[in-house]
């Protein structure tokens, strides 16, 4: 069995993957967000355990990335505290990849494969 949603985070900066940067996954919730999971990313920057499989449904989702403890982490001062990357599933059948590329003083996701 594997997770319907993955993630994985490279330090743009250092040219490394992120080890160690805790990540929330919420689902939206009214007007609030309920906490699904979280998890911090591997050595290789990723975390794949975030969603049991089948427990994904048509709903908007919030990855919230702790980048603040990240960048601590390794001696550094970040711009961005954290980051929140929030997204839409329409077919829960599909598989879903966030990646997020980081830096000190910027960031870029898109949807992966």
């Amino acid at each position: 069995m594997s997770s319907p949603l993955t993630t994985h985070v490279l330090d743009t900066a250092s040219g490394k993957p992120a080890g160690g940067l805790p990540i929330t996954l919420e689902r939206r919730a009214g007007d609030g967000w309920t906490v699904l999971n979280s998890g911090v990313t591997n050595a290789d920057g990723r975390v794949q355990d975030l969603m049991a499989e089948g427990e994904m449904v048509a709903d908007v989702y919030r990855m919230r990335f702790d980048t603040g403890a990240y960048f601590a982490l390794h001696g550094l001062q970040g711009f961005y505290p954290y980051v929140e990357v929030v997204f839409q599933v329409t077919d829960p059948s599909q598989h879903h990849h966030v990646p997020l590329l980081l830096s000190p003083f910027g960031y870029s996701t898109y949807r992966g494969s």
